[in-house]
């Protein structure tokens, strides 16, 4: 077994002694893997450093005879805080993932059920050979009463966060600038997964000299002046977390108006250039899809709370749409590169006879809001300080869509809807 300490200390002689032996060393991955471990050794040394003042403290205010509730108080918020960092599962990848819970019974057929692709393209509603045709593979076009579910089950969404979990509906911008996106931590790490946008004028130029590269293979310079010092570059969002956290950006949110809750329907477009080979049949990972967001910006204190409140939210959706699922907590080695703490849904899937993601909610902690200057005034010291932010999403429409279809079909090939859309659908009960 390797010493962690000289993997962290002496990457490089490691590298050269195992390559003697035959072995490569995945270099990105442990690079990775120790910044993670940094980002929670410190979150956490910070956490016990702030409760061990507070606790000094206490001993201090109650020998001049004050008032030490609100420092108890405080005390009791970081354990609480720590017990959630360790509460993360150890492990490096997602085989390690700690089940929670499970909700709902699997479906029970009498007949050889079909996959989503195949269900679709019976109904003649899914059709992903015109989506190549007109763009690229990994795209769809859903028709008829498809199209209206998938609308209806957006409206649903919308409609439970902003009536029952008091939700802030927002409308935002799908393109935004790189400090945007800086700032939620997609750039400059998960460049390769964006799609970028170059303005017309720009484009003719790139274009124009495509076939004028130099001999060893750069751009002529003029290109180069042009790209780096003329090009404001924009982005196709990712998720609508990028644009709702930016919200309050370079901001200091008063505590009154805390928690801040929004809950936002967007296109999302990725180009998924790490999933080579992955999912390539149907809906499960396109380049373009759809999900109701949920993002809510809350005090340091209140934050795990605040991710136990979210994931819920997200499975009230599951279940009044009566889908099986379970929840997962991410291990430390399979956290996003941002989270401090992350609950996967998984909705069972019966044409791959397999729980599938199909959301991710997740506490940042101060990560994101430390990138963004996004902050809030304490009350209690009239200063500024950092917030926390979180997202999940609640939930990813086109997987719904497809848990539907799969979990609902009959031996005819038709699709039963849940009761708790029939209003949305204008009382149609089965799609056939």
């Amino acid at each position: 077994m390797l010493d962690p300490h000289l993997l962290r200390n002496d990457l490089e002689s490691v590298i050269a002694a195992l390559s003697r032996r035959g072995y490569k060393l995945d270099t990105e991955f442990i690079t990775e893997l120790e910044a993670k471990r940094k980002q929670l050794q410190i979150a956490t040394q910070e956490l016990q450093h702030e409760r061990n003042t507070r606790s000094k403290e206490i001993g201090k205010i109650k020998a001049q005879g004050g008032d030490i509730q609100l420092l108890l108080d405080d005390v009791a918020t970081l354990g609480n805080r720590l017990k959630a960092h360790e509460s993360v599962p150890d492990g490096q990848t997602q085989d390690d993932n700690a089940e929670i819970r499970r909700w709902g019974d699997l479906p029970e057929f009498d007949f050889e059920s079909k996959d989503h692709v195949d269900l679709g393209e019976s109904l003649g509603l899914l059709d992903f050979e015109s989506a190549a045709r007109i763009a690229s593979s990994r795209f769809v076009v859903m028709s008829g009463a498809i199209a209206q579910l998938h609308r209806a089950l957006i409206q649903f969404m919308l409609d439970i966060h902003t009536r029952e979990h008091g939700y802030i509906e927002v409308n935002v911008p799908y393109l935004v600038n790189a400090t945007s996106m800086q700032g939620t931590g997609q750039l400059p790490k998960f460049k390769n997964d964006l799609f970028g946008v170059l303005h017309g004028e720009i484009f003719d130029y790139v274009y124009s000299f495509a076939y004028k590269l130099n001999k060893d293979g750069t751009a002529p310079t003029d290109v180069n002046v042009l790209l780096e010092e003329e090009m404001n570059e924009m982005f196709l969002i990712p998720t609508a977390e990028v644009p709702v956290t930016n919200l309050v950006r370079e901001q200091i949110v008063e505590a009154g108006k805390l928690p801040l809750k929004y809950v936002c329907h967007s296109p999302c477009f990725r180009s998924e250039a790490g999933s080579y080979g992955k999912d390539t049949r149907g809906m499960i990972r396109q380049h373009q899809f759809e999900k109701v967001e949920l993002v809510q910006l809350v005090r340091p204190e209140t934050s795990y709370a605040a991710l136990e409140e979210l994931t819920g939210h997200a499975e009230v959706i599951l279940k009044r749409l009566n889908l099986p699922y379970r929840v997962v907590a991410l291990c430390g080695g399979d956290l996003g590169f941002s989270a401090a703490k992350t609950y996967d849904l998984e909705v069972w899937l019966p044409g791959q006879q397999k729980y599938r993601e199909i959301s991710s909610c997740s506490n940042f902690e101060a990560f994101q809001a430390r990138r963004m200057m996004g902050r809030w005034r304490n009350p209690d010291t009239g200063k500024p300080e950092l917030l926390h932010t979180l997202n999940g999403s609640g939930l990813a429409v086109g997987r719904t869509l497809i848990a539907i279809m799969e979990n609902f079909q009959d031996k005819e090939g038709r699709v039963h809807i849940p009761e708790a859309l029939h209003r949305y659908m204008g009382n149609i009960s089965v799609i056939e």
